[in-house]
């Protein structure tokens, strides 16, 4: 089935190139069918590269999703001009109301601050909050990852001494998860981060559980009991060519970066990076669409509950 966007979205014309369904808000009202309300939480500053790279994998399912773009009202992004966001994205006010089957909240370039010193926490958290009875599965990636166990249990993120930045082997821990149903015993996953989660501080929660972690990366999802909220701290969504942008980027503005761990063949990155994540990518969401969000909310959504 059909990914269901915006009229005109940038991410159509990449998403129709590659083979991925999708369907315009015009051509969706000819068809009688519910879809899954979907929204994502776009905190990157790289809104359209973010949205692309969500869509292609919400896309690649039988099911047929309706996408809502959000941005935060406190914060304005100077990345993207203000054209393409008034076009395309709602603020949280616009919604409040609504319902959804599931939610993404992305990660964000402030992770070095503390959480309370970002300019939209204080509408972050009315969202968080907001999800527990509006929406019947919210997935947080990297960052926004952080910020929700911040939230909602009270666990702090630690800086590392170096960056995380690579490609890194990972699996799973509890085994029955149907969120990694149909995983090989070793998959990859890219991060890029410079904090992290303990072990020590989720195990002290009893409403989560550790599904999947990496010897290197350290932990990598984590869940409450029915998935109602699913932590994601890598980026599984990231493009073959992302890494090598942030690292290139970094190189031409003199930061101090290493070269991306295991993506280019022998460290060397004067080759094409080589894809290692992309088939677990495509099952994580689906298996998130199917068994957190298709299979468990209501038909009429307005009566999603804590």
């Amino acid at each position: 089935m059909p990914i269901k966007i915006p009229n005109k979205l940038p991410a159509t014309k990449t998403l129709t190139e590659e083979n991925i369904f999708v369907i315009t808000e015009t051509r969706a009202l000819t068809q009688d069918i519910r879809p899954l309300k979907i929204a994502i939480l776009n905190l990157m500053p790289t809104k359209i590269e973010t949205e692309t790279q969500l869509a292609r994998l919400l896309g690649n399912s039988p099911l047929q999703v309706e996408l809502t773009l959000l941005h935060t009202e406190s914060y304005k992004s100077k990345n993207i001009n203000e054209e393409h966001m008034l076009s395309f994205y709602k603020t949280f006010a616009e919604v409040e109301d609504e319902t959804f089957d599931g939610m993404v909240i992305t990660g964000a370039p402030v992770e070095q601050m503390e959480f309370e010193d970002v300019l939209y926490w204080d509408e972050l958290c009315r969202i968080f909050e907001w999800t527990k009875t509006h929406v019947t599965s919210t997935f947080h990636i990297c960052w926004g990852a952080q910020a929700g166990l911040y939230y909602h249990y009270g666990i702090k993120k630690h800086p590392l001494q170096e960056k995380l930045f690579g490609v890194y082997e990972h699996q799973v821990e509890h085994k029955s998860s149907i969120l990694f149903r149909g995983f090989d015993d070793v998959f990859y996953v890219p991060h890029s981060r410079h904090t992290t989660i303990l072990r020590e501080d989720v195990e002290k929660v009893p409403q989560l559980k550790i599904l999947a972690s990496s010897p290197d990366a350290g932990l990598y999802v984590i869940s409450t009991s029915r998935g109602r909220q699913i932590f994601v701290t890598g980026h599984s969504e990231y493009d073959a060519k992302t890494l090598d942008n942030e690292y290139r980027r970094d190189v031409a503005a003199g930061l101090p970066i290493a070269v991306p761990q295991h993506y280019f063949p022998d460290d060397d990155p004067s080759r094409p990076p080589i894809v290692s994540w992309r088939s677990h990518a495509n099952l994580l969401y689906s298996n998130w669409l199917n068994y957190f969000v298709y299979q468990v909310t209501p038909y009429d959504i307005t009566k999603i509950k804590q």
